[in-house]
């Protein structure tokens, strides 16, 4: 292979990392999920299973993710794909998806289903390999429906391939409860990659060790094979050769993220108080001098209690610094339920006092997906005409935006201070993920986000 200027680079070997990589690409599972914790080298073992049969001019692979960003998300799906995809004389298109082509025809497409129901845009396809990165993410009605896309006529046998971290809460931790200790949590080695056999009749799946048994049970099934491997940052050698410090990056998460991400633990979930403990931190008598960098984070609601509504949720706003320390402090806390006119007034008029006070202050709001959160979007900033004002589209799960602010509230990073707001504010922090309402702790991750300003960008990657 030669290199820009002409000069012979040698051969260039691609391949699986030996341990669950090679597993996962030599299943003959049907289905088969890879994965169970960060940095195993999923999303690259993903890629290349999808560049299988590039050679056949038929094949077409399709590896959706939940949101688009998610395929663009630096280190991610696309990123990965062109330290690949490229060495075998792929080029790739942009438009409509994200998709690779290669010189025999074959195709590799990028694509998301964000909205349940946008599995419709796929009725008629025949898609040989489909593919999913993160399957936790998804819910269960869009894997089985694309189930009945994964039919083949170019001579590839047809077959789904997925990868994801754990999450206890999830559709995918019952399907692959055979794998894991009951009590522990943890994947059983011995089993992992074994393959089992499952038909799925009236919306209940029923397993066997061998497809005889599921026949003899539901003659007019047919039965299809699946399973696990597991797979953790040890097995990844390629990952923490070139980057060490990987594992002190999981290692300084919070006790259930750290268990999930760095051990694999299928039954660890959060509890109340587990993500934003109160004694973890500290509250100081007024707002420090050393601030270099203020924003103010909404997460907006519009609605007023009512009697068959008495506790809505509330638009919360809280106004957080970072330290030339790096420490992050929180100055101020509102939580009000009014309609959207009077939420509008409030937020002006917040704004020009946080300028008055602190001169440069970044004023975050949420956008919503779809052209309505656009709209949104596009009319609060020209309220709000005059000041520094930033719209965001909020992605993946409440708890999952959470974790970066909850490593470093655990780690004794945040001070708050002393003010009426500390009371409610800690009250409602400290019962996520169990309370009614986290109004706040939806405003406090995304100002944690903006505030470190990508400092914290590990924690980016992790959340996609």
């Amino acid at each position: 292979m030669l290199d820009s200027a002409g000069n012979d680079l040698g051969e260039i070997c691609i391949g699986p990392q030996p341990g669950p990589q090679v597993t996962f690409l030599s299943t003959p599972a049907d289905v088969a999920i890879y994965g169970g914790a960060a940095g195993g080298g999923k999303t690259y073992g993903l890629l290349l299973e999808a560049a299988r049969h590039i050679d056949n001019p038929d094949y077409g692979a399709v590896i959706f993710r939940r949101e688009a960003v998610q395929i663009t998300s630096e280190g991610g799906l696309l990123d990965t794909s062109f330290n690949l995809y490229n060495e075998i004389d792929g080029r790739v298109k942009l438009s409509p998806h994200y998709q690779w082509q290669f010189p025999s025809g074959a195709t590799i497409t990028f694509s998301h289903l964000h909205n349940k129901d946008d599995v419709n845009n796929w009725q008629g396809s025949q898609i040989p390999l489909i593919g999913y990165d993160e399957l936790t993410h998804f819910t269960e009605w869009q894997f089985w429906y694309m189930l009945s896309r994964n039919r083949s006529m170019c001579g590839v046998r047809p077959y789904i391939r997925a990868t994801c971290n754990p999450d206890a809460d999830s559709w995918v931790a019952d399907l692959v409860s055979w794998y894991i200790d009951s009590d522990t949590g943890y994947p059983i080695p011995k089993r992992s990659g074994a393959i089992r056999y499952f038909v799925r009749h009236d919306n209940k799946l029923f397993w066997a060790d061998t497809r005889q048994e599921l026949i003899k049970d539901f003659p007019n099934t047919l039965p299809k094979s699946f399973t696990f491997i597991a797979a953790t940052l040890s097995d990844n050698v390629a990952l923490t050769e070139r980057d060490p410090n990987y594992r002190a990056n999981l290692l300084a998460m919070n006790r259930v993220e750290r268990e999930r991400l760095l051990f694999g633990n299928w039954k660890i979930k959060p509890e109340s108080g587990s993500y934003f403990p109160a004694i973890n931190v500290t509250i100081i008598p007024a707002i420090p001098n050393d601030v270099v960098a203020w924003v103010r984070r909404w997460d907006l609601a519009a609605t007023e209690p009512s009697e068959t509504n008495p506790s809505p949720s509330a638009t919360a706003s809280v106004l957080m610094g970072r330290r030339k320390d790096g420490r992050i402090v929180i100055a101020d806390a509102i939580n009000i339920r009014k309609n959207a006119s009077v939420v509008r007034d409030v937020m002006k008029n917040v704004a020009s006092q946080d300028r008055a006070s602190f001169q440069r202050v970044i004023t975050v709001i949420p956008q919503d997906p779809g052209q309505a959160g656009k709209d949104q979007a596009n009319s609060l900033t020209k309220h709000l005409l005059g000041h520094r004002v930033k719209s965001v589209r909020e992605t993946g799960a409440k708890k999952t935006r959470a974790e970066p602010f909850s490593a470093q509230w655990q780690a004794g990073n945040v001070e708050i201070v002393q003010g009426n707001w500390n009371k409610d504010y800690l009250l409602e922090m400290s019962a996520f993920p169990g309370a009614d309402h986290d109004d706040y702790v939806d405003a406090s991750s995304g100002a944690f986000l903006e505030c470190v300003d990508n400092q914290y960008g590990k924690w980016l990657a992790l959340a996609s």
